[in-house]
């Protein structure tokens, strides 16, 4: 066996015995070895795409959904450039990837070789781990040096901080198996693992320690869950016993019974916000969505973070990185308990926890009676209505932009779905590719249907995601699009009065997605009334839902939302 090949075998047989079961493969001849390695494993479910961005960030979605690391592997030269942004998404929002560049071998590296750049370090502080694995000489501890690398790798991503790892694999010609000549080096010293598929090292368990208990004394508490991939139960928990009202954002899936739904729009009432300033603010995840909430943490007396790393394994070794966009922690914990003493049987009610009570049922109110008053389908009402309609068991992916801001903004809290999105660094890159995977790896572990809310620019900028050629796994999942023919957040900013606004900020581009669900053979169906989305959501398979809008309407529809809230609250607390 030809020294390339015998590494390639040996990193992909390792990384199956930690636990890899899915990889993503780009096409190109320098990673030939591994794409080999990997699509002849039988524990590996290997997944091609022709665009080394969609690739990337399909791996991602895989990896979000399934919360394991998954490989995406390339060629060397611009296709590892390709995958940046998936590392940063990965990165930010601390989802395990395993990125596997291949390489020119040393020797060409420097010499104006074809399709060779610098790839050492290549993504920086991006990843949690970064090796140059060499070239796969035939020397004395090669094979267990090789294994134990994996290992590291694999550890290092889900480590107590998750994220993406780094492996630069240069391979010297021949890149396949077969030496015809039977010239060049050949593997001959044995390539084999621990005994009964065991990983080279094997990592101990987490320990378990009590957590540090929350102020018993404090009536005027408030939980905020942000984006993040937690167990949001012990807040669920926390907020029942202690009557502290709980704020989350779509994607922390704390959005269930007894959280204010409307905590968006009720911050935005001043004088809510002012009398309803908190003692305590307990925050997990990255609470960084709305302006609002931001606002609202720097009233706290006392902010305390509890690191999602750590949920779990109380005394893991606090991450320097937890989320604190407001700059008001005071202090930063693994884990929180409840005060000792309070009555697990009966949920708490005082004052404080009333007032928030009936502003939330004022508040939801005006925004239905608002939403329910015309029977189009507008982009709030198609956030709300989706969120409410979806079966348990199903998966939602929301875009960046105004369909996170609209579920948000409009969700009803309610059990049974799981949201992700790619909230780490919010861009539009690969979202089409990051909810295939993310369906993919949620209906491999036997879990139900899969939907996406999508802006149309998102769509358009990764149009090759929907490109899936025969015989790869391919999703149920419904993608619903939101055309307002551009970049619809921008209505509701400060660019929004600007001579140039159009042009620069609305960027129309005049593409009905009929036509790009035509380019790739994809069902289609548009909307216009909110009656109809139950039906249009039904189907199997990889589809296409368009919703058409207009930007101007829906900014102003926003206004109306907020002004009812207004008038609903003000005067009653």
């Amino acid at each position: 066996m030809n020294p390339s090949t015998a590494l390639a075998r040996v990193l992909v047989d390792e990384l199956a015995r930690c636990g890899l079961v899915e990889a993503v493969v780009a096409p190109g001849s320098r990673s030939t070895p591994l794409a080999l390695a990997l699509v002849a494993h039988p524990g590996v479910r290997v997944h091609v795409r022709v665009d080394e961005r969609s690739a990337s960030f399909l791996a991602l979605g895989l990896a979000r959904a399934s919360r394991r690391p998954v490989a995406v592997v390339c060629t060397s030269g611009t296709a590892a450039a390709n995958f940046h942004p998936a590392v940063l998404e990965a990165d930010e929002s601390g989802v395990p990837l395993l990125v596997l560049t291949a390489d020119r071998p040393p020797e060409l590296r420097g010499t104006g070789a074809n399709q060779t750049v610098d790839q050492i370090g290549l993504y920086g502080g991006a990843v949690r781990m970064f090796a140059e694995v060499g070239t796969p000489d035939p020397a004395p501890g090669m094979v267990a040096y090789w294994r134990s690398l994996a290992c590291r790798a694999w550890a290092s991503a889900l480590g107590g901080h998750p994220g993406p790892v780094h492996l630069n694999v240069a391979f010297r010609d021949p890149l396949t198996p077969d030496q015809p000549t039977g010239d060049g080096p050949q593997w001959t010293a044995p390539l084999d693992g621990r005994a009964e598929g065991r990983p080279w090292t094997s990592r101990p368990g987490p320990r378990t320690e009590s957590a540090p208990h929350v102020p018993a004394d404090v009536e005027r508490g408030v939980i905020v869950c942000g984006d993040g991939d937690y167990d949001p139960v012990p807040f669920l928990a926390l907020a029942e016993i202690t009557g502290w009202p709980l704020l989350a954002e779509p994607t922390s899936n704390a959005r269930r019974s007894g959280a204010i739904s409307t905590y968006r729009q009720l911050l935005a009432v001043p004088g809510f916000a002012r009398a309803h300033a908190p003692e305590l603010v307990v925050s997990v995840g990255r609470p960084n969505l709305s302006r609002q909430i931001l606002a609202y943490l720097r009233r706290t007396e006392r902010h305390v973070v509890v690191t999602t790393s750590s949920v779990g394994d109380p005394t893991a070794s606090l991450p320097d990185d937890f989320s604190d966009p407001a700059r008001t922690a005071t202090d930063v914990v693994a884990a929180i308990a409840p005060p000792a003493g309070l009555n697990w049987e009966r949920p708490a009610s005082t004052e404080w926890s009333r007032s928030w009570a009936r502003a939330e049922g004022l508040a939801r109110e005006a925004v239905d009676g608002v939403l329910d008053a015309e029977e189009t389908l507008t982009e709030p009402r198609l956030a709300r209505d989706l969120a409410s309609h979806v079966a348990a068991g199903s998966l939602l992916f929301a875009g960046s932009s105004m369909p996170i801001r609209d579920l948000d903004a409009t969700m009803h809290a309610r059990c049974g779905v799981r949201l992700v999105g790619n909230r780490g660094v919010s861009g539009i890159d690969g979202t089409v590719s990051t909810a295939i995977g993310a369906a993919l790896a949620h209906q491999r572990a036997g879990e139900g249907h899969a939907y996406a809310l999508l802006g149309d620019l998102a769509l358009l900028h990764d149009q090759n995601g929907l490109i899936i050629g025969p015989g790869e796994p391919r999703p149920d999942l419904a993608i619903v699009v939101v055309n307002n023919d551009g970049g619809g957040i921008f209505s509701g900013l400060e660019q929004a009065g600007h001579p140039d606004f159009e042009r620069v900020f609305g960027t129309p581009h005049g593409v009905s997605m009929e036509r790009v669900a035509a380019v790739t053979d994809l069902p289609y169906t548009r909307v216009e009334w909110a009656t109809d989305l139950p039906k249009a959501l039904l189907g199997e398979g990889l589809r296409i839902v368009e919703v058409c809008t207009e930007r101007a309407a829906s900014a102003a529809l926003r206004r109306r939302i907020q002004d009812a809230v207004d008038a609903a609250v003000t005067g009653t607390f």
